[in-house]
């Protein structure tokens, strides 16, 4: 288990990278120098993020077009799930400094751990929140505008509308996509703008590992289909934009039998948050871990792995008093939680936390 390098390897560096050369400046350090130089410089760049990809998946032989450009590896922020990895994209700012720290988030003005995708308490009611305004300002897309630049974001169809997209795309152009055809071509006519950053958001791999697993037909057909898109989109690109891709997080593969059930009598003096990997819990955590035989941080053990700036006016009410750590290939579920999930992801070892970085000039 490593802390990602908020220093210059991890997401927010990437997209720290893009505005540096957008902008000519950034909120947090740019790559590390030996991986800022495999992407080239261009005036538009076409940022494609595949979730669930991680970099380990791409041994998998149908993501041969993908490994063909694969030039180094990045570490996805912590925890490693898609809202927080989503937030930096959005925000080019860490998890401290954005705020949103996990995908079930204890947010106190709402009196419920939230499902920061759909904005649901855990059984599913929904509430209501000021979306646009969750995410600090200005973000990303906000501050590319403000330097003449257009930020532009390709998302299936049915999402523009969504929570999470009003949460993260303030400022952006919507363009919404209906198959990986339309996706495709769409990426390559509107990158073909001078001036633009399109971001293309890609969701089959994460879906089909969570459902089905890694070893089944769904997911190689899921990979399949995004390394043709990524193909695709590369191979029809003007010669004066860059390709670039990576993902949120990897996935693990987690047996019935490695799913360890929280007690009833858990969930009387504490809630409970985060990912099935990584245990978000409000109250006392080291009897529970004891109680569990699991491994357990106290906040103040981990608070830096939400990596350093300044932190969200909220950190201090949002972060978990502790957190969970079952053994790699094992969960927690809580009684919210979904028992039918194969792949999983949240915590920190080099499955989950590895993501490829590809380049594509």
């Amino acid at each position: 288990m490593q802390v990602p390098d908020y220093s210059g390897g991890s997401l927010v560096n990437l997209m720290a990278e893009f505005e540096l050369r957008l902008t000519g400046s950034a909120p947090n350090p740019g790559l590390h120098t030996e991986l800022a130089a495999t992407i080239p410089d261009a005036d538009s760049y076409l940022f494609v993020l595949f979730d669930g990809l991680g970099d380990h998946q791409l041994s998998d032989p149908a993501a041969a077009p993908l490994l063909a450009d694969r030039v180094g590896v990045l570490d996805a922020g912590f925890p490693t799930t898609t809202t927080v990895s989503m937030a930096t994209v959005a925000t080019g700012l860490t998890p401290a400094e954005h705020g949103l720290l996990g995908y079930q988030l204890w947010v106190p003005e709402t009196g419920h751990v939230v499902n920061t995708i759909k904005w649901t308490t855990l059984w599913g009611e929904a509430l209501e929140h000021d979306l646009d305004s969750f995410l600090p300002t200005p973000n990303l897309w906000e501050r590319l505008k403000t330097n003449g630049r257009e930020p532009v974001t390709l998302q299936p169809w049915g999402f523009d509308d969504s929570p999470m997209s009003r949460m993260l795309y303030r400022g952006c152009r919507f363009e919404p996509w209906s198959d990986e055809g339309e996706a495709v071509e769409a990426a390559v006519r509107l990158a073909a703008v001078p001036g633009r950053f399109v971001f293309v958001y890609i969701p089959h791999v994460d879906f089909a590992a969570h459902v089905a697993g890694q070893n089944s037909e769904d997911y190689e057909e899921a990979v399949t289909i995004v390394a043709r898109m990524w193909e695709q989109m590369t191979s029809n690109l003007p010669d004066d934009v860059v390709a670039v891709g990576t993902a949120d997080h990897g996935h693990v593969d987690v047996p019935p039998e490695r799913q360890i059930r929280l007690p009833n009598s858990a969930h009387e003096d504490r809630h409970f948050g985060g990912d099935a990997r990584v245990t978000f819990v409000h109250g006392d955590t080291e009897s529970l871990a004891a109680e569990l035989g699991v491994d357990w941080r106290s906040r103040a053990e981990m608070e830096h792995w939400w990596g350093p700036g300044i932190h969200h006016p909220a950190f201090d009410h949002r972060a978990p008093d502790g957190i969970l750590l079952p053994e790699p290939e094992s969960v927690v579920l809580h009684k919210h939680s979904d028992d039918r999930l194969i792949g999983q992801h949240g915590g920190l070892t080099d499955a989950e936390r590895l993501i490829p970085l590809l380049v594509h000039a």
